[in-house]
């Protein structure tokens, strides 16, 4: 990545804005954002991260596009993708790719330190991301799950993604 992420971000401090070309971003603690899914019943918490999930693969392609311009296609584009994502605040991001499988470790994930805590995966943000990625890396739709999250007591958050069609 010839310009990492931080280093793209412009502030437009009398908009109060921070840009990295046309998308914009901004700060937000993450127990604040996680609260919101910690207070809701189980039945709308878990429509609210899918909710979550779905905005963030819509939002993410858009970001992984302009990543890919950036960095290439494949494996170049997960290069991308990890590097940015520590910039972002979202963990340490390591990818692996097995045939049709893309596999992520993610330490520090700042959804399930922000969630606390939990009997389910919390990281559904990340879940979003990763299968934007990987609809990228494979061209074509894929479906992404979390298979272990920190909030549940694993080591690391850990997320798996592959086409759709390949889906059992």
């Amino acid at each position: 990545m010839a310009q990492g992420f931080r280093d793209r971000l412009e502030l437009d401090e009398a908009a109060g804005a921070w840009f990295d070309q046309t998308r914009r971003y901004m700060l937000i603690r993450p127990e604040a954002l996680m609260g919101v899914f910690r207070r809701l019943d189980p039945a709308p918490r878990a429509l609210a991260l899918a909710a979550l999930e779905d905005s963030i693969f819509e939002q993410g392609s858009d970001s992984a596009r302009a990543y890919r311009a950036m960095g290439g296609t494949g494996d170049a584009l997960l290069t991308v993708i990890a590097q940015s994502a520590p910039q972002l605040g979202w963990g340490r991001w390591e990818f692996t790719r097995q045939g049709t499988m893309l596999a992520l470790n993610v330490r520090n994930s700042p959804f399930a330190a922000g969630y606390g805590a939990s009997a389910t995966p919390v990281c559904a943000a990340i879940t979003g991301m990763v299968r934007a990625v990987a609809t990228l890396v494979f061209d074509a739709p894929c479906q992404a799950r979390e298979v272990g999250c920190a909030a549940m007591g694993a080591e690391h958050c850990r997320f798996e993604a592959q086409p759709q069609e390949m889906q059992s």
